[in-house]
């Protein structure tokens, strides 16, 4: 039998979350995406097939820990101009972890509730 990649185990790792949520207009979807200098997120509404609003690691220089936190208190301040309070939280696969948890508790302390 052969070994995984890790972008592979990744890819079966996000298919089984997904297979479990759905976003929907009134709770979408918050995605986690990381590459090796960036994170982003979107809130997706999958009844719709569309991005609600997004942010990126782009807009925020320094370290990634650093971009972390700040994109989560920016997903959230947008969700707000929205009417969002609520998501579904998908981690893409990652191991909640490190950035992720980064992003995730600056979203709650932003206002969102997953």
């Amino acid at each position: 039998m052969a070994t995984l990649s890790k972008t592979q185990s990744r890819g079966r790792r996000h298919a089984r979350v997904r297979a479990k949520i759905k976003g929907t207009a009134e709770r979408p979807r918050l995605a986690v995406f990381k590459s090796n200098r960036f994170i982003s997120v979107q809130l997706i509404d999958d009844t719709k097939g569309g991005t609600l609003t997004q942010a990126h690691g782009r807009e925020f220089p320094g370290a990634t820990s650093a971009q972390a936190i700040s994109v989560g208190k920016a997903i959230a301040e947008r969700a707000k101009k929205l009417g969002i309070s609520s998501v579904v939280f998908d981690r893409g696969g990652y191991a909640y972890a490190a950035q992720v948890k980064s992003l995730a508790d600056a979203a709650r302390e932003g206002g969102l509730t997953f």
